[in-house]
């Protein structure tokens, strides 16, 4: 029996309407309304803001922009996503030319919204899908979701030919803003902007041709039964009953063995023999003197051209970058991919393909690695071959002529905002 492919043939990103930007004044406007904070924390915010690496034009939810998060409720919730899946779906439709009705699998990747029905539901409803589509609703899978789903959807492939196959992934941002003092379950409201995208998959032979990536390899690691790791991303409510994402000091090293777990599995995949032979080689050598100069190290760049880092942030940017060996041309596309659009969750490694896309960096046959992370803990990583050169601008149509930009201090930010406001003590 031959076996399935996995191929994508198509994906869109998210772009929000102008009017829900977070640009310097805005984030300092949000700031400053927020009566729970004290100087420290509002010192706190600035300097994270100030130090982040996401720019001027990422998008936030319309009611925190209003000043109405207070307030919020499930019909905001629907609108938020609505706009973003249904936005995402009618360009995906119209562009492959796939319409609703060949749709086989439809898998939903919203962690932070549960509603009956659920989100793939209201999808189905919206294209009149059929009725014997096969469903799942991935939810509380954080950033790393989008990836757990393409490898639901590779084993599914395995057992159902000919198949159709939607990805959405995104997040709820509306009802999920924090609004307590807490310097760790703060952050979130930094680092996390409105986004998401969909994608199209087949194993369809017929469809060759016309595909963008195909599946290589897919490994998921879940260090979950490890206490430390499950409690450095986890919701939860702080003293005053303000519900929130709590980061934990322990996360980068969380973060950092599940990389290297999900490391050692993939590594064996996509690295071509001579450069594992030299790696054994040298590893044996070292471990032969006595006083080991130096650690011998995988040259990953022998079997992958790009490397699709999750932008969660710049501390999780600079500490995969150095992790994987990589430089600043390699980590390009993830740290701009954060400035332009900031952390948008499962979606953001879409944002960073499309950056690469749009820079005319993607050929025929070329390599891609994947690696996100997310809550639980887990990291999860996929290796793709290029299919076709690739250079769709997408969602940074209106701006890509300007990147890269290099990170700087927002000086001016600090002028205008860095003073105390004595009010809050």
């Amino acid at each position: 029996m031959r076996t399935q492919s996995c191929y994508i043939v198509g994906y869109e990103c998210y772009k929000a309407p102008h009017d829900m930007k977070l640009d310097t004044e805005t984030c300092g406007n949000l700031v400053l309304r927020n009566k729970n904070l004290g100087i420290q924390q509002y010192k706190f915010l600035l300097q994270v803001i100030v130090n982040s690496g996401i720019g001027e034009e990422t998008y936030g939810p319309r009611n925190v922009i209003l000043g109405t998060e207070e307030s919020s409720n499930l019909k905001e919730a629907f609108l938020e996503m609505d706009d973003i899946v249904f936005g995402t779906l009618d360009n995906l439709f119209a562009k492959t030319g796939v319409p609703p009705s060949e749709i086989d699998v439809l898998v939903v990747t919203i962690s932070t919204i549960n509603s009956a029905p659920p989100i793939p539901a209201r999808v189905i409803n919206r294209y009149k899908m059929r009725d014997d589509i096969k469903v799942f609703n991935l939810s509380g899978m954080g950033c790393s979701a989008s990836v757990i789903a393409i490898d639901l959807v590779n084993h599914l492939f395995r057992t159902h030919k000919n198949t159709f196959a939607i990805v959405v992934s995104s997040e709820s941002l509306t009802p999920n803003w924090y609004r307590g003092k807490e310097r760790s379950m703060m952050l979130t409201n930094i680092l996390f902007r409105l986004g998401g995208c969909s994608l199209l998959l087949t194993n369809k032979i017929s469809l060759k041709h016309r595909a963008i990536l195909k599946l290589n390899h897919s490994v998921r690691t879940h260090a979950g039964s490890n206490d430390e790791a499950y409690e450095s991303c986890i919701e939860v409510e702080d003293e005053q009953g303000n519900r929130g994402f709590f980061l934990s000091k322990n996360l980068p090293k969380a973060a950092g063995k599940a990389v290297a777990t999900n490391l050692g599995v993939v590594v064996p995949k996509i690295l071509p023999l001579k450069e594992l032979i030299r790696y054994s080689m040298v590893s044996y050598l070292r471990n032969m003197r006595a006083t080991p100069t130096s650690e011998a190290s995988l040259n990953l760049k022998s079997g992958i051209e790009h490397f699709c880092i999750h932008p969660g942030g710049r501390a999780v940017i600079d500490g995969m970058g150095r992790s994987l060996g990589l430089n600043e041309n390699d980590l390009e596309p993830t740290r701009m991919a954060l400035h332009r659009f900031g952390n948008t969750s499962a979606a953001g490694l879409w944002y960073v393909l499309s950056y690469m896309e749009a820079k005319k960096r993607l050929k025929k046959g070329d390599r891609i690695l994947m690696i996100s992370l997310g809550s639980g803990f887990k990291c999860n990583s996929c290796a793709w071959e290029v299919m076709n050169n690739l250079d769709e601008v997408g969602v940074w149509e209106d701006c890509i002529a300007k990147y890269p930009v290099e990170f700087s201090v927002n000086a001016s930010f600090l002028e205008k905002y860095g003073w105390v406001n004595e009010s809050r003590e």
